[in-house]
């Protein structure tokens, strides 16, 4: 019997090589990276780690590559090893980008990338521009990607590497798809298809193009081509193989394939295929797989008329959303439940709204760090090419210098005085340069800073300070009765401050929580409003909102700032105008939506009277919308307010694989 008590961590690393298939192997593979922990920081121990972080890569063995990627990025540090201090920073983004931390993989993949470029290493480089693309496109930068791909494509295909031109042709039309240019989606999906004809492997070339079909299948389903997309999928799902060697891409296929028929064919009997597929990702242990099936069942049932299943299937969905801990699959379920359930339409509605705004504001608090990112690792290469300049005109003056001082001995101190006044100046330039790029980012920062004070101050104004305030006036008014209504109707109005102190604390929450979705049942959010004006001021309320408006082609933001503003202009007329007639009216066409609010009260001299912050939000929220304002008033003539929204396209949300 072998003694391994004396093994070295090269033998135990040596042993794992020759014996890969078998089982139970990995035990030489943890044994080396243990020794290793002991060893001292020289080339040989940096290198053995280094092939060591490669192997926990390959074994998807998370633990263990986040250990050994973070030891050898710091023996690295220490011996100012480039090499593997390029592999370090690689290995530290897999990870994060395994378990879904974006931010800290981007940041690590920056470091690894400018190392590589400084290097002249064109293949890692092309690499890693890739991964960077790719979690770009995961965090919705989808320019950003753009530009990543296709200056790994161009290396990629210096070097003809195919597999590699496919992958960054592939992703590239994924990007494309997002980006709703679906004619060069499908221009970057044929040419993937071109260079899996090229890679040697057989195996290769059928199980890559199954996943190619099944990107162009999901193409046409984003651009609402369903017959398209049904032919591809079907295409796809002639590799057999697919079923033992990706269980949860067959899933994907069988999923979309069966909604791309539920809105194209009379085909009703579809749901062995949902259910087939909901199975397998269930064994899979894959939340946001499972939740797009819970939605595409849900509105399988709706289509059947089976409103209760529907129903049924929505909350699954909502459930499984929610312990995930993934915003966007619980949005994707409050919007599903909001549609089949109108019982509960307002309160999915309301909570979607909300996590929208948080949605919004973490996906742009990310696209604001990845920008400084990379701004900052773009001021480090122009440091470093400008060092290399001034490192070469010293490296030439100096050997001017030289020569000088043999030939002319002379003339040594006046030449010394000469450089000492060159690198003065160049010193002062380097600094200049480093002033302004510093007042460059401050300026950057403020601005954000601003805009996001703007937001909460708007938030805040629109929404809880004018209910308080309608909450105020009712207390007083109820005061001074002791009737039994008068109990009651205060009753009414504590719970309501209890829902504004609840409202109030989700705003703070909202600021620390983490992609984008559509606002339902607009019409019944505003009918809530204006019932509640109603009921909690004398002024008599009239309203008019037109049916025939297509509130699904109407964007979110518009949705939202004309909601904002209809509660602002009912706020300073419960505030100001003394009125006893209120006349709404919400109107559209197919360009613009336009809504107006009226009154009978005081009004004011629109030339002389200066406007408060509740106007100056209206204002500004319909500039932000690219739209109209206009405001006409008139001393005991009451107010007339028109505002006209263009109507964009509101973006389709079809579950992403």
């Amino acid at each position: 019997m072998v003694n391994k008590s004396k093994y070295s961590a090269q033998t135990y690393f040596e042993i794992y090589t020759l014996n890969k298939e078998k089982k139970n192997n990995v035990v030489n593979l943890n044994k080396s990276f243990e020794l290793l922990n002991s060893e001292k920081n020289n080339s040989t121990n940096r290198n053995l780690l280094s092939k060591i972080v490669v192997e926990f890569y390959n074994n998807n063995d998370l633990e263990k590559l986040n250990s050994s990627s973070t030891l050898l990025l710091k023996l690295s540090e220490n011996s100012k090893d480039t090499s593997n201090l390029c592999l370090a920073f690689r290995s530290r983004g897999n990870f994060y980008f395994s378990v879904q931390n974006l931010d800290s993989s981007y940041y690590f993949y920056l470091k690894a990338e400018k190392l590589y470029f400084k290097l002249n290493d064109k293949p890692n480089y092309a690499n890693l521009l890739m991964n960077k693309g790719i979690v770009q496109y995961s965090i919705g930068d989808y320019l950003g990607a753009e530009l990543s791909l296709n200056k790994a494509h161009t290396i990629f295909k210096e070097s003809n590497t195919y597999n590699k031109i496919y992958g960054s042709l592939d992703q590239l039309g994924l990007v494309a798809t997002e980006l709703k240019e679906y004619d060069k989606g499908i221009s970057y999906f044929k040419r993937a298809l071109l260079a899996i004809e090229d890679l040697p492997l057989k195996e290769d070339r059928v199980y890559y193009k199954t996943v190619c079909q099944n990107n162009i299948g999901y193409l046409y389903l984003k651009s609402r081509n369903f017959e398209k997309g049904a032919y591809n999928f079907n295409e796809a799902l002639k590799n057999k193989s697919i079923i033992k060697d990706d269980p949860l891409l067959y899933s994907n296929l069988i999923d979309n394939l069966a909604y791309c028929k539920l809105h194209y064919s009379n085909n009703t009997d579809l749901s062995s295929l949902f259910f087939e597929a909901l199975e397998i990702r269930k064994k899979l242990k894959n939340p946001t797989a499972v939740v797009g099936s819970y939605i595409h069942i849900s509105e399988y049932f709706y289509t059947q008329n089976n409103t209760s299943k529907a129903i049924e299937y929505s909350l699954l969905a909502l459930s499984e959303g929610k312990k995930s801990k993934v915003p966007s699959n619980i949005v994707l379920a409050l919007k599903q439940s909001s549609i089949v359930d109108k019982s509960k339409a307002f309160k999915y509605t309301d909570e979607y709204i909300r996590i929208n705004d948080s949605l919004q504001l973490a996906e742009r608090k990310s696209k604001d760090r990845f920008a400084r990112m990379q701004l900052e690792t773009k001021e480090i290469i122009a440091e470093n090419v400008g060092l290399a300049e001034r490192n070469r005109t010293l490296l030439y003056t100096f050997v001017v210098v030289f020569i000088i001082l043999v030939l002319l001995f002379v003339v040594r101190a006046q030449r010394a005085r000469t450089r000492e006044l060159l690198y003065k100046q160049a010193q002062q330039k380097a600094n200049e340069d480093i002033y302004n790029l510093m007042m460059s980012q401050q300026a950057i920062i403020d601005e954000s800073r601003s805009k996001e004070k703007k937001r909460l101050a708007q938030d805040l104004h629109d929404g809880v300070l004018g209910r308080m305030f309608g909450l105020r006036l009712n207390l007083d008014s109820l005061n001074s009765s002791t009737e039994e209504d008068a109990v009651k109707k205060r009753f009414e109005l504590l719970n309501e401050l209890k829902t504004i102190e609840q409202d109030i604390r989700e705003i703070s929450h909202d600021l620390n929580r983490e992609k984008q979705v559509l606002i339902n049942n607009f019409v019944s959010i505003v009918h809530n409003l204006l019932e509640e004006q109603k009921s909690l001021h004398e002024a008599n309320v009239t309203y008019t909102i037109d049916e025939n408006v297509e509130w699904d082609k109407v964007a979110n933001n518009i949705k939202i700032n004309m909601y904002r503003i209809l509660q602002e202009g009912l706020q300073n007329i419960n505030k100001y105008a003394q009125a006893k007639n209120i006349f709404v009216e919400i109107k559209g066409d197919k360009e613009n939506v336009s809504l107006t609010i009226q009154d009978d009260g005081i009004g004011f001299d629109v030339s002389k009277k200066s406007k408060g912050i509740g106007m100056q939000n209206m204002i500004s929220r319909t500039n932000d919308c690219n739209g109209i304002i206009d405001l006409s008033s008139k001393k005991d003539n009451g107010t007339k307010i028109v505002i006209t929204l263009p109507i964009e396209t509101k973006s389709l949300i079809v579950e992403q694989e």
